[in-house]
């Protein structure tokens, strides 16, 4: 049996229909001395990028938890390595999370020990990609969306479409775009190329990003064959994403505001929100079903929620706290003007992560299993 076809037909599509389940914690015992993490790069940070960011040290210094991290790339390459297990915590999106919920290797959260979830935004406290028939799989950690990143010397504007990605064409400083761009290295980004056809052909009916029917998701899979003739990199590391921006003449990418930050340093580097919107992602910090350090996990998810904290890292990754008064309080780096630049108001314009399903609205979809094989197609070149 194709196991991503199991896991996309069959686990996925019973997500709706999984028995109620209870956290397996009732009280938050000591520490076990360690705690390991499965997480985004940038979004553990204990001051060794730069030591203004650190948010790791005084928690183990506090609660004993010696914390270890294993940065992941991709969404699928979190999914794969809680199937592996041996971690306790992952920063999940949402194109994996339901994933694995579905699969067994999340347990559900109780949140009564989780002192600080009154303070969580009330749009993420019930969000379906953490949220299973009332059940909480998880803690909001961050959220944001898929920006454009250019280089500001050939763009002395910022560029008004995703267009400068998706099709061929001579930049503002004459040269063409090919071998200048890069793509993202993930079939979930079959849901860009779906979004910039929402607004550029309308007639296709797309209404979601994520729910597509065949011929729709034809259309998508023709956008992304295009682009793969102009691409120079498909991106999956942010550092070295950074890297080819600065010494390779890759001048325009999708990126996360968190390459945009570190590069503004010494890079000519902006970003964008094009017009045909964007994609994005909002994390969340979910415990492995076997996790053997429960109680640090415990600990460090209640960490995870303080406003400092959330302030600091909404500044380091320029994106938004899952804690509103992070934005407000005074006690990080983060204000209110810093928020609303990151688009803290923008949440519903965001189109966020998620995983395919067969079953869909609109009623039969491309289940996510098709964008894997069909997404390693198209960077193959096929």
């Amino acid at each position: 049996m194709n196991i991503l076809k199991f896991l996309s037909t069959t686990t996925l599509a019973a997500v709706t229909a999984i028995t109620p389940a209870f956290s397996q914690i009732s009280a938050i015992g000591d520490g076990e001395g360690q705690l390991s993490i499965v997480a985004w790069a940038g979004y553990i940070e204990r001051g060794e990028t730069d030591p203004a960011f650190d948010w790791v040290t005084k928690f183990e210094t506090e609660s004993g938890c010696k914390v270890s991290v294993k940065t992941a790339n991709t969404s699928d390459e979190m999914v794969a390595l809680m199937n592996e297990g041996g971690f306790d915590l992952v920063t999940a999106s949402g194109d994996a999370s339901l994933r694995l919920i579905a699969g067994g290797r999340v347990q559900p959260i109780n949140t009564d020990l989780i002192k600080s979830w009154s303070t969580v935004d009330s749009r993420l406290k019930d969000a379906p990609w953490h949220t299973v028939q009332g059940a909480h799989y998880g803690v909001p950690y961050m959220w944001g969306p898929n920006v454009l990143m250019y280089n500001t010397e050939v763009f002395k504007e910022a560029p008004k479409s995703w267009n400068v990605v998706f099709e061929p064409m001579d930049l503002p400083d004459g040269k063409p775009n090919a071998g200048r761009i890069q793509a993202y290295d993930g079939p979930i980004h079959i849901a860009d190329a779906a979004q910039y056809l929402m607004f550029h052909k309308p007639e296709l009916g797309i209404t979601s990003p994520y729910e597509l029917n065949e011929d729709q998701y034809k259309a998508a899979l023709d956008v992304l064959r295009v682009q793969r003739t102009l691409v120079s990199r498909y991106w999956h590391d942010a550092f070295i994403q950074m890297d080819d921006f600065k010494n390779e003449g890759v001048v325009a990418s999708g990126s996360w505001p968190f390459q945009v930050g570190i590069l503004q340093a010494d890079t000519p580097i902006a970003s964008t929100i094009p017009q045909e919107g964007a994609t994005g992602w909002a994390d969340t910090t979910m415990m492995h079903a076997d996790s053997k350090n429960p109680n640090c996990a415990y600990k460090w998810m209640e960490h995870s929620l303080a406003s400092n904290l959330q302030s600091d890292l909404s500044v380091w990754f320029g994106a938004n706290p899952s804690v509103p008064a992070a934005c407000t309080d005074g006690r990080g780096m983060q204000n209110a003007e810093g928020c609303t630049a990151n688009g803290l108001d923008n949440f519903d314009e965001i189109r966020f992560w998620t995983t395919p399903v067969s079953s869909c609205p609109q009623g039969n979809c491309v289940p996510y299993y098709r964008w894997v094989s069909d997404y390693i197609g198209v960077i193959g070149g096929r």
